[in-house]
Protein backbone atom coordinates (compact mmCIF):
# COMPACT_ATOMS: atom_id res chain seq x y z
CA UNK A 1 0.00 0.00 0.00
CA UNK A 2 1.19 3.75 -1.19
CA UNK A 3 2.45 5.78 1.86
CA UNK A 4 0.64 9.23 1.39
CA UNK A 5 2.11 10.60 4.77
CA UNK A 6 3.53 13.55 4.61
CA UNK A 7 7.69 13.76 5.19
CA UNK A 8 9.11 16.94 5.91
CA UNK A 9 12.97 17.63 5.48
CA UNK A 10 14.43 20.23 7.64
CA UNK A 11 17.48 21.04 5.76
CA UNK A 12 15.13 22.41 2.84
CA UNK A 13 13.18 25.17 4.32
CA UNK A 14 12.00 26.70 1.20
CA UNK A 15 10.37 23.35 -0.11
CA UNK A 16 9.26 22.33 3.24
CA UNK A 17 6.91 25.89 3.29
CA UNK A 18 4.09 23.13 4.14
CA UNK A 19 0.80 25.06 5.41
CA UNK A 20 -0.22 21.61 7.31
CA UNK A 21 3.58 20.79 7.76
CA UNK A 22 5.80 23.60 8.80
CA UNK A 23 6.58 25.19 11.95
CA UNK A 24 4.07 27.85 13.48
CA UNK A 25 6.28 30.69 12.16
CA UNK A 26 6.62 29.54 8.64
CA UNK A 27 3.07 28.68 8.34
CA UNK A 28 1.90 32.48 9.53
CA UNK A 29 3.42 33.81 6.75
CA UNK A 30 0.78 33.89 4.40
CA UNK A 31 -2.12 33.92 7.18
CA UNK A 32 -0.48 37.43 8.28
CA UNK A 33 -0.22 39.09 4.84
CA UNK A 34 -3.49 37.53 3.87
CA UNK A 35 -4.29 39.70 7.53
CA UNK A 36 -3.32 42.55 6.28
CA UNK A 37 -5.31 42.80 2.77
CA UNK A 38 -8.15 44.39 4.54
CA UNK A 39 -5.38 47.19 6.14
CA UNK A 40 -4.08 47.66 2.40
CA UNK A 41 -7.85 48.24 1.50
CA UNK A 42 -8.50 50.67 4.46
CA UNK A 43 -5.56 52.65 3.44
CA UNK A 44 -6.60 52.55 -0.28
CA UNK A 45 -10.00 53.66 0.97
CA UNK A 46 -8.28 56.68 3.18
CA UNK A 47 -5.88 57.66 0.11
CA UNK A 48 -8.77 57.80 -2.03
CA UNK A 49 -11.02 59.99 -0.08
CA UNK A 50 -7.46 62.05 1.09
CA UNK A 51 -7.01 62.55 -2.98
CA UNK A 52 -10.48 63.90 -3.71
CA UNK A 53 -9.51 66.57 -0.96
CA UNK A 54 -6.65 67.03 -2.57
CA UNK A 55 -8.23 67.92 -6.38
CA UNK A 56 -11.06 69.90 -4.49
CA UNK A 57 -8.55 71.91 -2.52
CA UNK A 58 -6.05 72.46 -5.94
CA UNK A 59 -9.26 73.59 -7.50
CA UNK A 60 -9.86 76.24 -5.18
CA UNK A 61 -6.19 77.46 -5.39
CA UNK A 62 -4.94 76.04 -2.07
CA UNK A 63 -1.33 74.98 -2.07
CA UNK A 64 -0.54 71.04 -2.11
CA UNK A 65 0.54 69.95 1.67
CA UNK A 66 3.00 66.93 2.21
CA UNK A 67 0.72 64.41 2.47
CA UNK A 68 -1.03 65.04 -0.83
CA UNK A 69 2.30 65.18 -2.91
CA UNK A 70 3.19 61.80 -1.28
CA UNK A 71 -0.43 60.51 -2.39
CA UNK A 72 0.31 61.91 -5.98
CA UNK A 73 3.34 59.22 -5.46
CA UNK A 74 0.67 56.11 -5.15
CA UNK A 75 -0.85 54.63 -8.24
CA UNK A 76 -3.64 51.51 -8.52
CA UNK A 77 -3.03 48.95 -11.28
CA UNK A 78 -5.57 45.99 -12.02
CA UNK A 79 -4.12 43.16 -15.17
CA UNK A 80 -5.11 40.47 -16.98
CA UNK A 81 -2.73 38.23 -16.92
CA UNK A 82 -1.57 34.32 -19.07
CA UNK A 83 -0.32 32.23 -16.64
CA UNK A 84 1.89 29.51 -18.82
CA UNK A 85 3.34 26.99 -16.22
CA UNK A 86 6.61 25.31 -17.32
CA UNK A 87 7.26 21.28 -16.93
CA UNK A 88 9.37 19.70 -14.85
CA UNK A 89 10.82 16.34 -13.88
CA UNK A 90 13.34 14.68 -11.20
CA UNK A 91 13.49 12.02 -8.82
CA UNK A 92 11.32 11.41 -5.71
CA UNK A 93 13.31 13.21 -2.64
CA UNK A 94 11.73 10.83 -0.20
CA UNK A 95 11.31 7.29 -1.88
CA UNK A 96 8.51 5.24 -0.48
CA UNK A 97 9.42 2.83 1.47
CA UNK A 98 10.13 -0.49 -0.37
CA UNK A 99 9.23 1.10 -3.96
CA UNK A 100 12.67 2.06 -4.73
CA UNK A 101 13.42 5.73 -6.38
CA UNK A 102 10.68 6.86 -8.58
CA UNK A 103 10.96 9.93 -11.23
CA UNK A 104 7.99 12.06 -11.52
CA UNK A 105 6.72 14.86 -14.39
CA UNK A 106 5.15 17.48 -13.48
CA UNK A 107 3.42 20.68 -14.50
CA UNK A 108 0.44 23.05 -13.83
CA UNK A 109 -2.01 24.11 -16.78
CA UNK A 110 -2.13 26.85 -18.81
CA UNK A 111 -4.67 29.42 -17.79
CA UNK A 112 -5.50 33.00 -17.20
CA UNK A 113 -5.91 35.17 -14.19
CA UNK A 114 -5.17 38.64 -12.74
CA UNK A 115 -3.07 40.27 -10.64
CA UNK A 116 -3.62 43.89 -8.54
CA UNK A 117 -0.68 46.06 -7.89
CA UNK A 118 -0.45 48.71 -5.37
CA UNK A 119 2.88 50.76 -6.32
CA UNK A 120 4.56 53.76 -4.80
CA UNK A 121 7.27 55.82 -6.42
CA UNK A 122 9.66 58.26 -4.47
CA UNK A 123 11.66 59.02 -7.79
CA UNK A 124 12.08 57.17 -11.43
CA UNK A 125 14.83 54.77 -9.78
CA UNK A 126 12.79 54.32 -6.07
CA UNK A 127 9.73 52.41 -6.18
CA UNK A 128 8.46 49.60 -4.65
CA UNK A 129 5.18 47.48 -4.91
CA UNK A 130 2.74 44.95 -3.47
CA UNK A 131 1.20 42.25 -5.80
CA UNK A 132 -1.56 40.69 -5.06
CA UNK A 133 -2.59 38.03 -8.24
CA UNK A 134 -5.19 35.12 -7.95
CA UNK A 135 -4.72 31.98 -10.49
CA UNK A 136 -7.36 28.76 -10.76
CA UNK A 137 -5.17 25.76 -12.38
CA UNK A 138 -4.49 21.79 -12.34
CA UNK A 139 -1.00 20.62 -11.95
CA UNK A 140 -0.23 17.25 -12.96
CA UNK A 141 1.68 14.75 -12.60
CA UNK A 142 2.98 11.24 -13.92
CA UNK A 143 1.66 9.60 -11.31
CA UNK A 144 -1.33 9.03 -9.14
CA UNK A 145 -3.38 11.33 -7.85
CA UNK A 146 -2.29 12.80 -12.03
CA UNK A 147 -4.07 15.84 -11.06
CA UNK A 148 -4.64 17.84 -8.17
CA UNK A 149 -7.17 21.21 -8.99
CA UNK A 150 -5.79 24.01 -7.21
CA UNK A 151 -6.16 27.98 -6.31
CA UNK A 152 -2.82 29.87 -6.61
CA UNK A 153 -2.87 33.18 -4.88
CA UNK A 154 0.63 35.25 -5.02
CA UNK A 155 1.78 37.50 -2.57
CA UNK A 156 4.46 39.63 -3.25
CA UNK A 157 6.65 42.80 -2.65
CA UNK A 158 8.87 44.54 -5.28
CA UNK A 159 11.50 47.04 -5.80
CA UNK A 160 10.43 49.33 -8.57
CA UNK A 161 12.14 51.65 -11.08
CA UNK A 162 10.46 54.02 -13.45
CA UNK A 163 13.19 55.23 -15.76
CA UNK A 164 12.49 58.69 -16.84
CA UNK A 165 13.00 58.24 -20.56
CA UNK A 166 10.39 57.55 -22.87
CA UNK A 167 9.98 54.81 -25.28
CA UNK A 168 7.92 55.93 -27.59
CA UNK A 169 6.30 57.90 -26.05
CA UNK A 170 5.77 55.01 -23.34
CA UNK A 171 6.78 54.95 -19.32
CA UNK A 172 9.42 52.00 -18.92
CA UNK A 173 9.16 50.31 -15.87
CA UNK A 174 10.88 47.62 -14.45
CA UNK A 175 10.66 45.42 -10.86
CA UNK A 176 12.06 42.21 -8.65
CA UNK A 177 10.41 40.99 -5.90
CA UNK A 178 9.88 38.54 -3.74
CA UNK A 179 7.08 36.59 -1.51
CA UNK A 180 4.88 34.04 -1.45
CA UNK A 181 2.39 32.08 -3.12
CA UNK A 182 -0.45 29.83 -1.78
CA UNK A 183 -1.91 26.69 -3.54
CA UNK A 184 -5.30 25.85 -2.00
CA UNK A 185 -6.75 22.73 -3.94
CA UNK A 186 -10.58 23.11 -4.91
CA UNK A 187 -13.12 21.40 -3.12
CA UNK A 188 -14.16 19.26 -6.04
CA UNK A 189 -11.07 18.78 -8.18
CA UNK A 190 -8.16 18.85 -5.35
CA UNK A 191 -8.23 15.12 -4.40
CA UNK A 192 -8.58 16.27 -0.81
CA UNK A 193 -4.93 17.73 -0.49
CA UNK A 194 -3.89 20.21 2.01
CA UNK A 195 -2.98 23.69 1.50
CA UNK A 196 0.86 24.60 0.76
CA UNK A 197 2.86 28.04 0.50
CA UNK A 198 5.76 28.41 -1.46
CA UNK A 199 8.47 31.01 -1.15
CA UNK A 200 8.59 33.13 -4.53
CA UNK A 201 10.68 34.89 -6.78
CA UNK A 202 9.98 37.52 -9.25
CA UNK A 203 10.83 40.15 -12.09
CA UNK A 204 8.86 42.16 -14.19
CA UNK A 205 8.89 44.37 -16.98
CA UNK A 206 6.91 46.62 -19.18
CA UNK A 207 5.87 49.92 -20.42
CA UNK A 208 2.73 52.10 -19.27
CA UNK A 209 1.12 55.56 -20.89
CA UNK A 210 -0.95 57.83 -18.68
CA UNK A 211 -3.82 59.60 -20.52
CA UNK A 212 -5.91 62.65 -19.97
CA UNK A 213 -4.57 64.57 -16.68
CA UNK A 214 -2.54 61.41 -15.74
CA UNK A 215 -4.72 60.13 -12.87
CA UNK A 216 -5.82 57.15 -15.35
CA UNK A 217 -3.76 55.25 -17.60
CA UNK A 218 -2.91 51.75 -19.57
CA UNK A 219 -0.17 49.19 -18.53
CA UNK A 220 1.15 46.55 -20.75
CA UNK A 221 4.10 43.47 -19.67
CA UNK A 222 5.61 40.40 -18.60
CA UNK A 223 6.55 39.11 -15.65
CA UNK A 224 7.84 35.59 -14.36
CA UNK A 225 7.88 33.98 -11.20
CA UNK A 226 10.23 31.04 -9.76
CA UNK A 227 9.01 28.92 -7.32
CA UNK A 228 9.67 25.02 -6.33
CA UNK A 229 6.65 23.17 -7.59
CA UNK A 230 3.79 21.94 -4.92
CA UNK A 231 3.70 18.58 -3.69
CA UNK A 232 0.74 19.31 -1.21
CA UNK A 233 2.96 17.55 1.41
CA UNK A 234 2.63 14.24 -0.01
CA UNK A 235 6.05 11.88 -0.42
CA UNK A 236 6.16 10.61 -3.44
CA UNK A 237 5.41 13.61 -5.16
CA UNK A 238 7.93 15.71 -3.66
CA UNK A 239 10.69 16.32 -6.57
CA UNK A 240 12.04 19.84 -5.09
CA UNK A 241 12.30 21.12 -8.68
CA UNK A 242 11.66 24.63 -9.55
CA UNK A 243 9.29 25.68 -11.89
CA UNK A 244 8.53 28.44 -13.89
CA UNK A 245 5.60 30.71 -14.64
CA UNK A 246 5.34 33.29 -17.39
CA UNK A 247 3.08 36.02 -17.42
CA UNK A 248 2.13 38.66 -19.92
CA UNK A 249 -0.06 41.35 -18.74
CA UNK A 250 -2.38 44.62 -19.88
CA UNK A 251 -4.75 46.36 -18.32
CA UNK A 252 -4.77 50.08 -16.34
CA UNK A 253 -3.87 52.02 -12.98
CA UNK A 254 -5.40 54.85 -11.04
CA UNK A 255 -3.26 57.28 -9.84
CA UNK A 256 -4.09 60.02 -7.31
Amino acid sequence: MRDHRAVFDPTNLEAGLDLNMAPTGARSLPDLIRKALPLFSAVLFACTVASTSALAQTDAGLPETSLQKQLHKLDLGISGVGIYNTTVSGPVSSPVANQGTSTVTQYGSNTAGAIVTIRYVAKPYVGFEFNYGYARYTENYSVSPSQIQTKATEYTFGYLATPPHPIFGLQPYLGAGAGTQAFKPTAHGGQGAPEQARATYYYTAGVQKALGEGHFGLRAGFRELFFIDPDFGQNYLTITKRANTYEPQIGFFLRY
